[in-house]
């Protein structure tokens, strides 16, 4: 066995800077000329030209780009072609721009596959371009920063009150990407700073444009890059869930407001309530408005009962979020998981049977639990009704068709005539509650919520008499100034209406 052959290999990882060959440290030149085996990730880089004219040969990876479908296959294919050029020449250097720990995934790989290969590994920084981008686009990173890519960017890591640099926008369509999450925060007119080769004599170019406009904007290549500068700007804090847990926090505080910190849970427990049914009242009218509004307080609800929580220390709103996002990772196997739904009905089984498995894990033997078990004691007794009768369903205890409910509904009304005949308050209560009781197992066999369709009748009851009043007060009349005969042609000709 030759020396060379018993010699560990290894790969050294240098940076080439961001671009300006002032920048390039002594140490990694050093190491680039006196290599044997030079490769770079991309030679589409200004510092190539130092290699070219000191007449330093080297192999690229650009050809990979080319051949691969997607960014994470071409990093995974020069990784490995690395590994495999170092185990056959025992030593190469492998240079990409910028700083080798900063946007590489290729150096990544090494750092995870070389230890497994028996390959040393060394690093070496250089310039990356974010040095530049203090410089030139002339912020702190003390004050709040953060790095981001362009394309792994969602909404939801957008912090507007930190200055944020969005790396790698190679082109137009990925600047378009950019452009598409950031909305989702920022007006469509909120300035955007583009930086293109930052550093580079002769090359750099920055621009601030509009939002709307960041696509369209040439210039885009390997060194361009998105400056969001930080902001204070109340409404963009205020469109961040963190901003309405601190408002909350400073509420129910000393220095907050009176009211707020008087308040308990059983004080404000009728305030759900009504803030649901508000919300609803938003949903059947159609009101996008309303609904906006409304969801807010109802939102606003589990704000104040989570901060009571979190103010003795037993659980805070993000415990709640925690826990809600688990459930639903975890009863939805058909989305998040191996199993599949074809359709709503399967998806709902699972869901079930993740509940069920929910249980046993919770020591909750489902033998020793009722199968009525889980209803809201305090939910409206139409809508308690309906949940009874679904789950007593689904172990059998129901008619196979709509048939015997009807006649149901049929006896229960004969039972309630006999009842008003005997003059018997407390049996005409009984009556009518199993005549509802009746009403409510028709609603399963054809389909209809109940709760909904009697919020639907009011609705019309409510649109009905309307119309009676309003003809009243054309001509000039009360209720007391008209009958029973008049009021019902009315309500006729109100039915007629669309």
């Amino acid at each position: 066995m030759n020396h060379q052959q018993q010699q560990q290999a290894n790969i050294t990882v240098v940076g080439l800077g961001s671009g300006d060959e002032e920048q390039l440290t002594l140490g990694v030149w050093r190491r680039l000329k006196e290599a044997s085996h030079r490769f770079v990730r991309t030679d589409k880089h200004p510092m190539m030209r130092l290699f070219r004219n000191h007449q330093l040969a080297y192999e690229s990876f650009d050809a990979i780009y080319e051949q691969m479908d997607s960014f994470p296959d071409v990093y995974d294919a020069i990784t490995e072609q690395l590994i495999d050029r170092a185990r056959n020449n025992a030593s190469i250097i492998y240079a990409v721009p910028g700083h080798p720990m900063v946007a590489e995934r290729t150096v990544q790989l090494l750092r995870e596959r070389c230890p497994e290969h028996g390959i040393e590994l060394l690093i070496l920084g250089g310039e990356s371009f974010l040095d530049q981008a203090f410089t030139r686009l002339g912020f702190d990173p003390i004050e709040g920063f953060q790095l981001l890519d362009a394309a792994e960017l969602k909404t939801s890591l957008i912090r507007t009150e930190l200055h944020t640099i969005i790396g790698q926008v190679y082109d137009e369509f990925t600047a378009s990407d950019v452009k598409l999450a950031l909305m989702e925060t920022l007006p469509d007119d909120y300035p955007v700073t583009i930086g293109h080769a930052l550093g580079v004599p002769g090359e750099e170019q920055i621009q601030t444009v509009p939002l709307y406009e960041l696509d369209r904007t040439p210039g885009y290549g390997n060194l361009s890059l998105i400056y969001l500068p930080r902001s204070t700007e109340e409404s963009l804090r205020n469109r961040s869930f963190e901003r309405l847990h601190e408002i909350v926090t400073i509420l129910r505080s000393p220095e907050g407001c009176p009211w707020d910190r008087e308040q308990t849970h059983q004080s404000i427990r009728k305030n759900f309530i009504e803030e649901t049914y508000e919300a609803i009242e938003a949903i059947d009218n159609d009101d996008p408005d309303g609904m906006r509004e409304e969801f807010g307080d109802v939102i606003l609800q589990v704000m104040l009962h989570s901060q009571m929580e979190e103010e003795v220390g037993t659980f805070s709103v993000y415990d709640v979020i925690q826990s809600l996002n688990e459930k639903l990772l975890f009863r939805h196997p058909h989305v998040f998981g191996e199993t599949n739904a074809g359709n709503s009905e399967e998806a709902l089984a699972n869901w079930e049977q993740m509940k069920a498995e929910e249980k046993r894990r919770k020591g909750i033997d489902p033998d020793k639990i009722s199968q009525l078990d889980g209803i809201p004691p305090d939910l409206p007794a139409l809508m308690k009704a309906y949940k009874l009768q679904k789950k007593a369903a689904k172990v059998g205890f129901d008619w196979d068709d709509v048939g015997p409910a009807l006649d149901k509904i049929a006896e229960e009304l004969t039972e309630l005539r006999e009842a008003i005949a005997n003059d018997d308050a407390d049996e005409q209560a009984s009556e009518l509650g199993d005549l509802l009781f009746a009403a409510v197992n028709a609603a399963r066999f054809i389909k209809a919520d109940p709760e909904e369709a009697l919020s639907r009748t009011n609705l019309k009851f409510k649109k009905r008499f309307s119309y009676i009043e309003e003809k009243l007060r054309i001509s000039g009349r009360t209720f007391d100034q008209t009958d029973l005969t008049e009021m019902d042609r009315y309500w006729e000709e109100a039915k007629k209406l669309p």
